[in-house]
Order: structure tokens, then C-alpha cells, then sequence
């Protein structure tokens, strides 16, 4: 009985929102033929593939491709800068969006406050491409800020020819074009914030900074949990575009990462299975983390996608 009330009324439901079914419609093709029909491409990462004989035709060869993947001393270093500098990202791109949100949230000149929201907004909109190359012109040997270092009479630093200076630089770089974007997300939940509750902690005579502590932070922090443990599952994810436009032949040991490890290896060097095979690998890791990410998400702050 309770299945035959439950099948009529998706039935009635169906019927009072099947032109919604339909709107969606397009989208859902375009997702199916862009992203997972050519998901049947995975195949060669467990052949010995060729092109001219095609993915039915291609040698099998199994665990191969993977075997040589971890086998390859290369691979491990280019996974472990890969951990480094995503990890060093997930971090401060965290924190930094997190503590701004906070300071922003204390201004209370509306003007001043638009103005720096804007401002720290507009480098999230420009390309790595344009950002690499003022980089790559401002960190020079000549650039501004080697002449300013040898203005102060300070040693001058290969920033972009140093291995350890070029991950700090990914690092900064990063937080510097994504943080004003990622503020937008804790704003918008201190908006959320009750001023009842400001009132009454000065009531009870707490100062800003007592109130901050006690009222704003522990409101923002449900949606901070949320974006840690789902930024987890781009761990694997170094960021290609900043990271292949600024990638030089002097810092490869410790500045390539996956992502430009499988375009050069395999568009460039033709060797489609082993590239697939490294792409596999990490895109089940990444869902093996997104998976575990969301289950902590709904635990430790309640979020839910359906």
C-alpha cells in the first residue's frame, strides 16, 4: 500500500515538473558526450596503445603501464612535489581567505570596504597566462624586485631558477589571484550572524575582540570545516595552468607536477598509455578523497548534497 501512495505521487510530481526534466535536458547531453562517453578512453592506459591501430587493436598488456608508473623515479618525485605544493596551497588558501574575511568583517566604512573587496577580487579574473608573465618580468634577475633587493643592498635571489624559491612562489602567487574569491564564501555567512548576539556579548561587556572570538568565529566555522575537507579532494591537483607557465628547465626537479608530468609525457612525448595510466592513478585517488571528504563534510558540519 505505502509503495502504490509513494509510485502515485512521484507520478504527480513527475507530471507537475517534467518541463524542468526537459530544461535539463541539454545539459545533461553535453555532459554525457564531454565527459563521460570519452571516459572509454581509459582503456589504453591498460594497453601497450597505438595509434595507428586504434584502441580495439592496441596490444594488452594489464597492470604494465601502472607497474612502470610506480617503478619510475621520476613519477615518485613529480607525486611527492604534486603533495608538496597542493598541500601548501590547501593550507594557507585556507587560512588566508579565513582571517581576511574576519578583518574585512570589522570595517565599517561601507566605501572602504567595496573598494578592498574589489580590488582583492580583480586578479581572480586575469589568466595564468598574463600573471606568468608579469612574474616572470617582476622576479628576473633584472626585474623590479631583484633591483629593489640591490637598492637595500641585499643579495639579489633567483626566484623562478630556484627550486625552493619557485614552490614558495607557486604558493604565494596562488593565495594572492584566489583569496579574494575565496572570501566571498565567509562573508557571506557572517552576513548570517544574528547582531542580536554582538548585543548582547557588549552587554555583557565583551570588547571586538572578545565578540569576535565568541560570536563570529564560532559562526564561521561550520562553513571553514566544509571547505577544508572538501578542498581534500584536490590533492592531487598542483594546478596546471599557473604551474605550466611558469615551469622552466632549471626547477623541473621539484616544480613539475602530475598534471604537466601526463601532458608532456603523453601529447608531447606519444606515450598515451603510460600518460593515461599516471591520470587514472590520480583520478581515483581524487575520488577515493572526495568520497571520504564529503562523509567528514556531513559529520563534522552537516553538509549534505542530497
Amino acid at each position: 500500500m505505502k509503495q502504490t501512495a509513494a509510485r502515485l505521487a512521484n507520478s504527480m510530481n513527475l507530471r507537475k515538473t517534467w518541463l524542468l526534466h526537459v530544461m535539463m535536458l541539454p545539459s545533461v547531453l553535453l555532459l554525457l558526450i564531454y565527459s563521460y562517453l570519452p571516459m572509454v578512453g581509459v582503456v589504453i592506459a591498460f594497453q601497450n596503445y597505438k595509434f595507428y591501430k586504434g584502441i580495439f587493436h592496441s596490444e594488452w598488456v594489464g597492470l604494465a603501464q601502472f607497474h612502470l608508473m610506480f617503478v619510475d623515479d621520476r613519477v615518485v618525485q613529480i607525486i611527492v612535489n604534486t603533495l608538496i605544493i597542493s598541500v601548501a596551497k590547501m593550507v594557507c588558501g585556507w587560512i588566508v581567505p579565513l582571517v581576511f574575511a574576519l578583518l574585512l568583517n570589522e570595517v565599517r566604512l561601507a566605501f572602504v570596504k567595496r573598494t578592498v573587496q574589489t580590488l582583492i577580487y580583480l586578479p581572480h579574473f586575469l589568466s595564468w597566462v598574463i600573471l606568468a608573465g608579469i612574474m616572470t618580468d617582476m622576479l628576473s634577475r633584472s626585474g623590479i624586485v631583484n633591483q629593489g633587493l640591490k637598492a637595500l643592498g641585499l643579495p639579489t635571489v633567483f626566484f623562478l631558477g630556484d627550486g625552493d624559491w619557485f614552490r614558495f612562489i607557486l604558493v604565494i602567487s596562488d593565495i594572492w589571484k584566489d583569496f579574494g574569491w575565496g572570501t566571498i564564501i565567509y562573508l557571506a555567512a557572517l552576513t548570517a550572524v544574528n547582531p542580536e548576539l554582538y548585543e548582547s556579548a557588549e552587554i555583557d561587556g565583551a570588547n571586538r575582540w572578545q565578540q569576535t572570538w565568541s560570536v563570529t568565529i564560532p559562526a564561521i566555522i561550520p562553513i571553514g570545516i566544509i571547505v577544508a575537507t572538501l578542498s581534500l579532494g584536490n590533492i592531487l591537483n598542483g594546478g596546471f595552468d599557473q604551474v605550466y607557465n611558469l615551469l622552466n628547465p632549471l626547477v623541473v626537479a621539484k616544480g613539475e607536477i602530475i598534471d604537466t608530468y601526463v601532458f608532456d609525457t603523453g601529447l608531447l612525448g606519444g606515450s598515451f598509455s603510460f600518460a593515461t595510466a599516471v591520470g587514472l592513478f590520480k583520478s581515483v585517488v581524487s575520488f577515493a578523497l572526495i568520497a571520504i571528504t564529503y562523509k567528514m563534510a556531513t559529520k563534522y558540519a552537516n553538509y549534505r548534497i542530497f
